[in-house]
């Protein structure tokens, strides 16, 4: 298929010649018109059906079928897409962190700071997001961190992050110079955001009060090309991940969970995009971080968890047990569970084409087989790695955090 990237009629043409019956699309409206456009409405297969990078309906007639959970995606919103839904259990969302050997895995303990960064080193009050040393807090009370793009962002969300800040004194916030080129205009919009002004078309009424101190306490990391690399550093540099609203962070929130990071999140709104992390947090039973009642709560549980280490911890170990649970894996991490329920939705969407009928909502009930979990003997009939990969899980529930000497969490002057 890469070539035909350029010309979506070739890919349709390649596609129905294959006799493929389902075509499932990832892209949607995202990657900037990276790829091929036109595809889906030349209808190359007989199902067509959206997946996780675009979250959201199309509009299109073509698209038959839409993948979300009943958190994600209530049934009165159903109105307000064209495709179909199928509701799958747990969570809609794939994600592999569990199965994959270059991942690393969570600790309750930190690996002791290298005196420069190395990946999996350090905790996040010790590493300060790897700020100069004569810039914020020589050792930050709490490090919260959002490691999105920046166009993910908007006025409300970082005006809580300023009140959140505000809040928790000698915090962090930790994010990603995602563009850099961004950088200069977020500071800009912090410094204005603390101020106050009697008439905002008045220059001379601005008031800076203590927005250049809150930008000592903001600082950025650069990129990193290697994906496991970058999800590594949410262990090292994130206490807690402040979601953004109303596009909440996807693949970068599941990266954060998988190393220990709790996530808090609005949970107020009806849009699929909105809601991802508070349906996580339910499976996760952590219901706790989802701030149902809109931005007033958001920052009330924020800094409840900067402020509350006992809370704080409790939270983080509880997503680190969820990520290492084994005979049987977590749901909520358990892609192969995931597969076979993912399978089952289309098989009856697939059933209902060869019978005639029109596309309609599927909720994808768990068969006997997938819902007892997955075991070690699957992974290691299933997978070469699987045998380094169970003895990894075995050696992290076999550690004992109070024979490591990097237990300290940073947060016991809390």
């Amino acid at each position: 298929m890469q070539k035909f990237t350029s010309s979506h009629v070739n890919a349709a043409r390649y596609i129905h010649e294959q006799n493929i019956h389902i075509l499932v699309e990832w892209d949607g409206y995202a990657r900037q018109g990276e790829r091929a456009q036109g595809l889906f409405a030349l209808r190359p297969a007989p199902l067509q059906m959206l997946h996780q990078e675009y979250l959201g309906t199309s509009g299109a007639l073509y698209v038959d079928y839409i993948f979300s959970d009943l958190i994600s995606t209530p049934p009165e919103t159903q109105r307000l897409f064209t495709e179909k839904i199928i509701y799958m259990p747990n969570h809609f969302f794939s994600k592999g962190h569990a199965y994959q050997v270059e991942v690393k895995q969570p600790t309750v303990a930190y690996a002791p700071k290298s005196p420069v960064y190395v990946h999996g080193t350090g905790s996040p009050q010790e590493n300060r997001c790897m700020a100069p040393p004569d810039s914020g807090p020589e050792r930050p009370s709490f490090v919260y961190c959002n490691f999105n793009k920046f166009l993910k962002n908007n006025p409300e969300t970082l005006r809580s992050w300023v009140r959140i800040l505000r809040e928790v004194p000698g915090s962090m916030l930790c994010l990603l110079e995602y563009p850099k080129e961004g950088i200069p205009y977020l500071r800009k919009f912090v410094h204005e955001a603390a101020g106050t002004s009697d008439n905002n078309s008045d220059f001379e009424s601005f008031q800076a009060a203590d927005g250049d101190e809150l930008n000592t306490r903001i600082h950025f990391l650069p990129w990193a090309r290697n994906p496991f690399d970058h999800q590594m550093r949410n262990q090292d540099f994130c206490n807690v991940m402040l979601d953004n609203y109303p596009y909440n962070g996807h693949t970068v929130a599941q990266d954060a969970l998988y190393g220990g990071v709790p996530i808090v999140t609005r949970s107020d709104g009806l849009d699929m995009s909105s809601r991802v992390t508070t349906s996580a947090n339910i499976v996760l039973d952590i219901p706790a971080m989802n701030a149902y009642n809109g931005t007033k709560e958001y920052e009330e549980i924020a800094i409840r968890i900067g402020t509350d280490s006992k809370f704080y911890n409790s939270v983080r170990e509880k997503i680190i047990a969820s990520a290492l649970q084994r005979n049987p894996m977590h749901p909520y991490w358990d892609v192969a569970r995931y597969v076979k329920n993912f399978e089952f939705g289309l098989k009856v969407a697939w059933e209902r084409f060869v019978n005639g009928e029109r596309p309609d909502h599927i909720y994808v009930k768990e068969t006997e087989a997938a819902a007892r979990g997955t075991y070690d003997e699957e992974i290691l009939a299933h997978d070469k790695d699987g045998q380094h990969r169970q003895r990894r899980q075995h050696e992290s529930l076999n550690d004992d955090p109070g024979d490591n000497p990097a237990t300290d969490d940073g947060l016991d002057e809390l």
